[in-house]
């Protein structure tokens, strides 16, 4: 991580889940990271909708220069890059593992913008939406609206020993209720 605002969020956030893979999102509290909050977003697992923002930091409002709530995340990068980030939040959101991204933009006055984006999975919940949070922090000031986000480079953080495989965690998230197959119920 280069940008200090990850770094500081990255750390709340590890601190808060402990040996957890991810914290609860009830965990986290907005007054413990309040210099941070113009660059956080919360984003919605909904994959057709294009993980929506359920929240957007100001800062993060004013570098796409609207409010975002309930637009795409993923709509905001460029074609080319769109099925990575896609891949990306998925797997942050799925396998519960931290992502970092370079990212590039596109300002009004044509100029490149550089930002740092950090994903970080909430713990999953049976019976309740799964969502994710993240920060968006731009290297540059002064830039205005940017457009065309371009991935640049990303890695996952602290990928754990054993993976859990998506449809054992999805059978635990059940919990009591089993399917067997090829078994009728006559």
């Amino acid at each position: 991580m280069k940008h200090p605002s990850s770094r500081q969020f990255f750390a709340y956030w590890d601190a808060k889940r402990g040996h957890a893979r991810a914290p609860d999102r009830s965990e986290i509290e907005p007054g413990a990271v309040r210099e941070l909050l113009g660059d956080i977003f919360v984003l919605g697992y909904e994959n057709e909708s294009g993980f929506p923002f359920r929240v957007a930091g100001t800062r993060v409002c004013a570098l796409l220069g609207r409010d975002v709530k309930d637009t795409s995340f993923s709509a905001l990068f460029a074609p080319e890059s769109r099925r990575e980030i896609e891949d990306v939040v998925t797997y942050v959101a799925e396998e519960m593992l931290a992502a970092i991204a370079g990212v590039t933009a596109t300002s009004a006055d044509g100029r490149t913008a550089h930002l740092e984006l950090l994903l970080l999975p909430f713990n999953n919940r049976a019976h309740a939406p799964i969502s994710l949070t993240g920060l968006l922090a731009p290297f540059e000031g002064d830039l205005g609206a940017l457009r065309d986000f371009k991935l640049t480079s990303w890695r996952y953080l602290h990928r754990p020993e054993k993976l859990v495989p998506r449809a054992l965690r999805k059978l635990a998230l059940a919990r009591g209720f089993m399917v067997y197959e090829g078994i009728t119920g006559r």
